[in-house]
């Protein structure tokens, strides 16, 4: 274990209104500890829990791999500010460790092929081959494996989004074989029923206020898969009325 919990500072929230302050469960969330080498981060959409990821990556330095030079419609000048109200408790000091999110993986994938244009032996680390000649889930486990094989922390968000059920499993097993060497912990914000059946992780939900951990069987994603599997002509009736898109607001 290299990284026991995260404190949220309530008294320096700068707003109330913007997200992510205005998030109940991070309001009403003093800490969220860390008691096994895998945690997991569930919850359904906006509740908070990639926003404390990606700030627990910025309190700890790690650097994350994004394109910041896009024009865009309408910006939070709160959204990326939540990692100035939490403090990280290490058990022997801060250690190296990477942030991954299937948003901004492109972004590192497209700046690694750049340097390796003048160094091919960059990717050596990663199986000798450019990960963006590869596909999407292909390039996810090379970067997995190699990664992942280091001493550090490692903070992913939503790895599923383009794998497969059969690479999830894959990445089921360098999650369990990694974490079981000693070396590497991961906090992993998941909407995958596969990746949350991993072997002594501990499950916190971000749908209980505060945060709290639960058994993998009372998780919503659970109970949802197991119920569609068992009668899945029940979730498809009345689904026909769709909802009207909204028109942009730009």
């Amino acid at each position: 274990m290299h990284l026991k919990s995260v404190t949220i500072d309530r008294e320096s929230f700068p707003t109330d209104e913007f997200y992510p302050f205005s998030l109940d469960v991070l309001r009403r969330t003093p800490q969220v500890p860390f008691t096994t080498p895998v945690t997991l981060l569930v919850g359904e959409n906006g509740t908070g829990k990639s926003t404390l990821l990606e700030a627990i990556a910025r309190r700890a330095a790690i650097h994350i791999w994004q394109d910041q030079g896009r024009a865009r419609c309408q910006v939070n000048p709160y959204e990326n500010k939540l990692y100035r109200c939490i403090s990280l408790q290490w058990a022997d000091g801060p250690v190296p460790g990477s942030y991954f999110g299937a948003s901004v993986f492109r972004d590192f994938a497209r700046i690694l092929d750049e340097w390796a244009s003048s160094d091919p032996g960059q990717l050596a680390y990663f199986g000798g081959q450019s990960l963006l000649t590869q596909s999407h889930g292909q390039s996810l486990m090379s970067f997995f494996k190699a990664r992942y094989a280091v001493r550090g922390l490692y903070l992913l968000d939503e790895p599923e989004t383009a794998l497969s059920p059969k690479t999830q499993i894959d990445l089921l097993g360098v999650l369990a074989r990694m974490s079981e060497a000693g070396h590497a912990q991961f906090v992993i914000a998941t909407h995958s029923p596969i990746l949350m059946a991993c072997p002594g992780a501990t499950i916190q939900s971000f749908d209980r206020v505060p945060v709290e951990p639960i058994d993998y069987e009372e998780t919503d994603h659970y109970q949802t898969y197991r119920q569609f599997m068992m009668d899945r002509s029940r979730f498809l009736k009345g689904n026909g009325d769709d909802e009207k898109a909204r028109e942009p607001s730009c």
